[in-house]
């Protein structure tokens, strides 16, 4: 049961976050397409691992340095919308899955690979 609490705990730090980043002035954070792809709390909620993919990103030094100096900002507006009795200390990792994903799907275009033809109805049926 205390599984299913802290799953739904990381959902709502999660969805919270991903509103809450938007609204954060510091140019330096706005630098591209912040997705947060998921969170993990510790059990008290005395810390909180938050895994964010940027996409377009131009500067990783300057958007954790502006995270970092919005941290205590993020922190006050996440305990504010969950009234959570811990707020957690928010650790911020790069999580570069979905550039990833994308320079994947940008090679595979590149490719030019023509669809296979369909074959004929009687020569592929199934015994």
């Amino acid at each position: 049961m205390a599984n299913n609490r802290m799953g739904r705990t990381n959902s709502d730090i999660t969805a919270a976050l991903s509103s809450i980043l938007r609204e954060v002035k510091d140019p330096r954070v706005q630098q591209g397409m912040i997705s947060v792809t998921g969170c993990d709390a510790a059990k008290d909620l005395s810390s909180c691992k938050v895994y964010l993919s940027v996409l377009g990103l131009q500067d990783e030094r300057e958007f954790r340095r502006g995270l970092k100096s919005s941290n205590g900002w993020i922190r006050k507006e996440l305990a504010r919308r969950l009234q959570l009795r811990n707020t957690p200390e928010l650790l911020f990792q790069l999580d570069h899955s979905i550039e990833e994903g994308a320079h994947i799907n940008r090679l595979i275009n590149e490719l030019n690979i023509q669809p296979a033809e369909e074959a004929e109805d009687g020569d592929t049926q199934d015994d």
